[in-house]
């Protein structure tokens, strides 16, 4: 039986592996670099209008992902998520953009026309929340954790610093007792939808038992930690490897590239 709570969510332990025993070029490429990156893939999705950029972009860290080394197969059962969120705000979006219309539904006293920049809007959000999410995978998959605590550490202040580098610890343990709940409910014959729509009251009270649980376990591994010398605050000393000359460059490539292609260069869509 898979350990997962389901195939189309992000596997925690499975990104946690791949970061810490991964070997390839883009395992020991300075975390600097990867996030620095990330920062410029965030501005581009931002600024870019183009359906054209956006699915060059996706082309581009796909080629990335796959080139590490990472499983595609994953990769693609986890796009359901983003996939979901983003036709949940778009579908709503999409409906009487100005231009030509491709598909029309009327209802009283509604009448919705989908256009082809009705389109290009749905296929670009998509396109460009596909690029942010693989490249967020491929970060995490590729840096190891000390070096993504330390990188916490010193960028974000106190009390915020501490409050990411411990919800993370604590999150194994929420999901571990989740994971032993649906086991036992699937060992016994039931079934999560099926579970909830019959005995919807007993199914909260076990949810509810499992984030108390949750949080007695994390009490005492907080007390465990004041028991060795723990003063309150996660000191995150790992020297991180710095940024080599060849990504000093390749960082100013890709901003040259970004500024390029959002500015000056002149797409049909």
């Amino acid at each position: 039986m898979s350990d997962e709570l389901s195939p189309h969510i992000p596997d925690l332990d499975l990104i946690t592996f791949y970061s810490e025993k991964g070997t390839s070029l883009f395992s020991r490429i300075s975390p600097w670099t990867k996030a620095l990156m990330l920062v410029l893939i965030v501005l581009f999705v931002s600024l870019d209008k183009s359906l054209i950029l956006a699915v060059c972009l996706y082309l581009i860290v796909l080629s990335l992902y796959g080139l590490s080394g990472l499983p595609l197969k994953k990769l693609f059962q986890w796009y359901t998520m983003p996939i979901i969120f983003v036709l949940s705000l778009v579908v709503i979006l999409m409906w009487n953009e100005p231009g030509n219309p491709i598909f029309s539904l009327s209802m009283p006293y509604v009448s919705l026309i989908l256009t082809d920049n009705g389109l290009l809007l749905l296929l670009t959000l998509l396109f460009k929340s596909l690029a942010s999410v693989t490249f967020s995978l491929f970060f995490l998959m590729t840096t190891r954790y000390n070096y993504l605590s330390a990188m916490i550490y010193r960028v974000f202040p106190s009390p915020i610093d501490q409050i990411f580098l411990m919800s993370y610890r604590f999150i194994f343990i929420t999901l571990k007792m989740v994971k032993s709940m649906i086991k036992a409910l699937k060992s016994r014959g039931g079934g999560l939808l099926q579970s909830i729509r019959k005995q919807s009251k007993m199914f909260s009270e076990v949810f509810a038992l499992t984030i108390i649980r949750s949080y007695d376990r994390a009490d005492r591994v907080n007390k465990a930690m004041e028991a060795r010398g723990f003063t309150g605050k996660y000191v995150a000393a790992t020297r991180i490897p710095v940024i080599g000359t060849y990504e000093y460059f390749t960082m100013l490539l890709a901003t040259v590239l970004m500024i390029y292609s959002i500015w000056f260069v002149k797409l049909p869509f």
